[in-house]
């Protein structure tokens, strides 16, 4: 394996550290583009960047939609001069009005927002209509995941009734997320992604011949993305694929996409002569996922022992071989909240870290 993670001025870079490869992310949203068929049919998830600068990348590259999570991440692309963004979760209490603050603050943006509630959606568009302002809402469906969203059959049809009928709301479509899809076989994968999303056709086609609008249809998860981009016409909302990570590679070995963001890690103790202690703790690394959370370059061979909010523990039979201060590199397992854990990330050009960037959406309020 090339070393093209390895830092020349690594000694400058304080750990743990989040490494950034413009050029590899460049590249992969080259692929994303392709893999979509066309810039026009994505709308990535800005939940696993969080960065003003890969929106920069991504709106240069034609990308003009974009999925978020938390209203921070939404102003954020606002602010980048996004000009659609789809808020992909549910809009209860003050995030009603801190939403429509957002709209009113920048109206170049065109907003969006899903639900799958009566009583929520009536509260928003009350809140909407007394703002003098209109959101367009897409109906959230449970497709399996049983997160959120509603069942599409009948209730969902009423539901879409209701968006109608409510004043200060207008309906955007249907939005449904597979996040439960993640068979390693494509073929597998595809045969359950068909029975997933074939009750969301048939709403979609019911819907309209009731004479509804139903203006756009937002899926998929990065598993799921070559897959349903072979239906016309549905935005795609991957968002892991900018990145990538070693848990999205072992799910998904039949998408092609490049490690741009590495973690940079040091020992700071051997407490035996088969351990190593690293400063990569839960505070630098998510770790939701099980172990081992990290894949470290040139300690493939090692067995996670402890694993705590500042120190991550290995054993390994070359122990001697990682001295106190050793630079190791490694990739997240699941790269969106461990970008999340981290005040800036290091951008690496040419081989060196040679700026810093804020992630300025891991706040969860931005505020204009």
């Amino acid at each position: 394996m090339s070393d093209w993670f390895r830092l020349q001025n690594e000694a400058e870079v304080p750990s743990p550290s989040v490494l950034i490869f413009p050029e590899r992310v460049e590249e992969n949203l080259r692929r994303m583009i392709r893999l979509a068929g066309g810039v026009d049919r994505l709308r990535p998830h800005v939940k696993t960047h969080k960065l003003a600068e890969v929106l920069a990348l991504e709106l240069k590259h034609g990308i003009t939609k974009f999925k978020t999570a938390t209203i921070a991440e939404t102003e954020l692309c606002a602010r980048a001069g996004a000009p659609d963004v789809l808020l992909a979760y549910p809009l209860v209490g003050p995030n009603i009005g801190r939403f429509l603050r957002m709209m009113a603050h920048f109206p170049a943006t065109t907003f969006r927002a899903v639900g799958d509630d009566s009583a929520s959606l009536k509260a928003l568009g009350a809140a909407a209509a007394a703002a003098g302002l209109t959101v367009e809402v897409l109906l959230d469906l449970n497709v399996g995941m049983n997160r959120t969203g509603v069942t599409p059959d009948e209730a969902a049809v009423e539901l879409y009734r209701q968006i109608l009928a409510t004043p200060g709301l207008l309906p955007g479509g249907l939005h449904a997320y597979d996040g439960h899809l993640h068979q390693r076989s494509r073929e597998e994968r595809a045969v359950a992604a068909q029975a997933a999303f074939a009750p969301v056709w048939e709403l979609e086609k019911q819907l309209r011949s009731l004479g509804w609008p139903v203006p756009r249809v937002v899926a998929s998860g990065t598993p799921t993305l070559p897959l349903l981009a072979q239906r016309p016409g549905v935005e795609l909302g991957a968002g892991t694929t900018v990145f990538w990570d070693f848990g999205q590679a072992e799910t998904c070995p039949d998408l092609d996409f490049l490690e741009a963001a590495v973690l940079l890690t040091r020992v700071i103790s051997r407490p035996t002569p088969e351990r190593i202690t690293l400063d990569l703790g839960h505070k630098a690394v998510a770790s939701e996922m099980p172990a081992p959370r990290v894949r470290l370059f040139g300690l493939e061979d090692a067995t996670f022992v402890m694993h705590s909010e500042e120190h991550l523990v290995l054993e390994s039979p070359r122990a001697a071989q990682f001295p106190v201060g050793t630079v190791v590199y490694g990739i997240p397992r699941h790269v969106c909240p461990t970008i999340a854990l981290h005040q800036e990330v290091q951008v690496v050009r040419s081989g060196r870290a040679s700026e810093a960037w804020p992630v300025i959406a891991r706040a969860r309020r931005i505020e204009f």
